[in-house]
């Protein structure tokens, strides 16, 4: 069957993300195509600047997301950089039978850097396909963009950027030992070390859940250097309330719900003891 396509990273599979995929699928139910998303094994920036932002999912959680909204492809964005928008154009259409291509509302491609949608359209004409431009996704007043929840994240603002995304901000690692001192004190925590690198929410306190094999627990995280302690390198440490047992080497997942507060330096470990009672009773 002909294809109905839109091409993009799509980092963090957003709630403007999903608007676009249901404009996808609405078309495709219409005109009897089958609704395909190409995307890219790694992202544009890499190669094009060197230097890639952060990732809000792993390669691997894109790709399970993605796939909930339609077929799936991922391209080489190496083999594909040099092609202008019509070479572009052309492969999808002669090779992947691709007969109309939506374009994400500020969505540009081809390394001829085409300025306008109607560029596209004139372009499209000549190849035989047809390009259709989404509408703008706007969530309180704002356009959803993955840059948006990075700056949201960086800024600890989890809950606005969880809005955005449509889902709770998750980190997914192995935990790992540390340096004990959250059981010396009485709330212990479990060190995780990611399984893929992804941006990191700014450092301070969260509240949050944890997931493990299928079951949630609340749980308070702190993401930073713990400066009572003094750590040289920034960690993520979960406290797992109401959890009993071992937990190194387990997969477990931490979803932000709402920042807490910054990180501080504790003259005792006394008081550091007694702050974390207060986050607890916060929750």
């Amino acid at each position: 069957m002909p294809r109905i396509a839109t091409i993009g990273f799509f980092d963090g599979v957003h709630r403007g993300h999903r608007f676009l995929f249901a404009q996808l699928h609405e078309y495709a139910m219409h005109h009897q195509l089958t609704p395909t998303i190409y995307t890219f094994d790694r992202h544009p920036k890499e190669l094009l600047t060197g230097q890639a932002p952060a990732m809000l999912t792993t390669h691997d959680e894109r790709k399970a997301l993605l796939q909930h909204y339609g077929e799936v492809h991922f391209l080489d964005f190496a083999a594909v950089q040099q092609l202008t928008a019509e070479q572009f154009m052309q492969c999808l259409y002669e090779q992947y039978d691709v007969e109309v291509l939506l374009l994400g509302y500020d969505h540009h491609f081809g390394s001829d850097c085409l300025k306008g949608f109607s560029e596209y359209e004139k372009i499209a004409h000549r190849v035989g396909l047809r390009v259709l431009r989404a509408h703008e996704c706007l969530v309180d007043g704002v356009p959803v963009s993955s840059s948006r929840i990075r700056q949201l994240l960086a800024a600890g603002q989890v809950h606005d950027a969880n809005r955005l995304l449509g889902y709770d901000y998750t980190l997914t690692g192995t935990v790992i030992h540390g340096n004990g001192i959250g059981t010396q004190i009485g709330f212990p925590t479990a060190n995780i070390q990611l399984l893929d690198s992804k941006k990191l929410p700014m450092q301070g306190v969260y509240a949050a859940h944890a997931q493990m094999d299928g079951v949630e627990y609340h749980a308070i995280v702190n993401v930073g250097t713990n400066p009572t302690i003094g750590n040289d390198h920034i960690t993520i440490e979960a406290h797992i309330i109401d959890y009993k047992g071992d937990l190194y080497g387990r997969l477990l997942a931490i979803s932000f719900v709402r920042f807490l507060r910054a990180e501080q330096k504790f003259a005792s470990l006394s008081a550091l003891q007694q702050q974390i009672q207060r986050d607890l009773q916060s929750l």
